[in-house]
């Protein structure tokens, strides 16, 4: 049994890494398939495969559906991800994590000719049940690809909710809201996030409560 019991309209920090720390996207084909997954398969009715799905109509208007939680925030890294959920629907976040990361799996053992288990163990996850918790993870979710000072080639890969919250962008993912309302503009986020990201990164090896990548 899991031990957070998810519920309606109350907020999970979600989260998991690959096996054996590999990297579960090899190149900018597989972070941008994986950010397509994460609006895809948010769908209370089934879809199939992308690939299918998009096969069956070219109409926006067809592509409505209702969705099992809202995204808040993430961040996708070479070798873990990070997500901020609501959960709308009842066992919203338990549909919605078994299709997109069933289908993500699938596509990347495929693309890249290998079985076997792509992520390790099941997902993690940990009850927002505070403001401030809500406000403090959105930050460091959103940054957290500087918390890991992730640098060089695999830098490409990472994808993140960050400009979305600081400056906007064309496709709009995440659900802002609940987080940009509690401060007067983009900026005065991105200054409060950026103000926290040196002690984040100072605390880093222990903070139990944010961090979450020991998985012991």
């Amino acid at each position: 049994m899991r031990k957070v019991q998810f519920a309606n309209n109350e907020f999970y920090h979600v989260y998991n890494r690959g096996v054996d720390h590999r990297q579960i996207v090899m190149n900018t084909q597989d972070s941008n398939r994986f950010v397509k997954s994460l609006t895809y398969f948010n769908s209370r009715e089934p879809i199939g495969s992308i690939a299918e799905f998009d096969r069956k109509t070219d109409s926006d208007e067809d592509k409505v559906r209702k969705p099992l939680v809202k995204i808040i925030a993430f961040c996708l890294n070479p070798n873990h991800f990070h997500l901020i959920l609501e959960q709308l629907e009842e066992n919203g976040i338990s549909r919605y994590m078994k299709s997109l990361l069933g289908g993500f799996t699938k596509y990347f053992n495929a693309i890249h000719r290998r079985s076997g288990c792509l992520l390790q163990g099941p997902y993690k996850a940990k009850h927002i049940n505070d403001n401030n918790y809500l406000l403090h993870l959105s930050a460091y979710v959103n940054l957290n690809n500087r918390l890991h000072k992730i640098g060089n080639r695999v830098s490409d890969f990472v994808r993140s909710s960050w400009k979305e919250y600081t400056i906007g962008t064309s496709t709009e993912l995440c659900n802002k809201d609940i987080v940009l309302e509690q401060f007067k503009s983009r900026d005065d986020y991105k200054k409060y996030a950026l103000e926290l990201l040196p002690d984040m990164i100072e605390k880093r090896k222990g903070y139990k409560e944010l961090e979450h990548l020991m998985f012991d």
